[in-house]
């Protein structure tokens, strides 16, 4: 049972940003500070990637751990504990999505990186990703 309203429950959801997170900024704020340059969110691409290397022929995703279904996270300290069946459908739909997304940047030819919301605390994670992206070809 939720503990708020329907319309508390409307203005909760609808403040939730999908662009400009804190963890998307503090990867652009990292990658950034790496020398990497990129453009956001292009609408020409499946899934208007967060980040997008164009130069590299490479895109990077930053997923929240519970929107996209993190499998360290959602099945375990972020389980959903009110309409559940609504939350696990959504997420289960999010995540077919961005298996989708994946798909057909790849079938096009671009490399695909995912960082998820759990991950950018550890900055080795962040450091290798930033790594294996200088790598590329230019």
């Amino acid at each position: 049972m939720d503990r708020l309203s329907p319309e508390a429950r409307s203005r909760n959801m609808g403040r939730i940003r999908s662009r400009d997170t804190s963890p998307e900024l503090a990867v652009r704020s990292y990658l950034h500070a790496k020398g990497l340059r990129f453009r956001l969110h292009r609408r020409d691409l499946p899934g208007k990637p967060d980040l997008v290397f164009a130069g590299r022929h490479a895109v990077l995703f930053v997923h929240g751990c519970f929107w996209h279904g993190c499998p360290r996270c959602v099945d375990g300290t972020r389980r959903v504990k009110s309409n559940v069946p609504y939350w696990s459908a959504k997420v289960e739909g999010n995540r077919a999505r961005d298996k989708r997304n994946i798909a057909a940047l790849r079938q096009m030819g671009w490399l695909v990186f995912t960082v998820w919301e759990c991950e950018i605390k550890r900055e080795p994670r962040l450091a290798r990703l930033a790594e294996r992206i200088i790598a590329l070809h230019i």
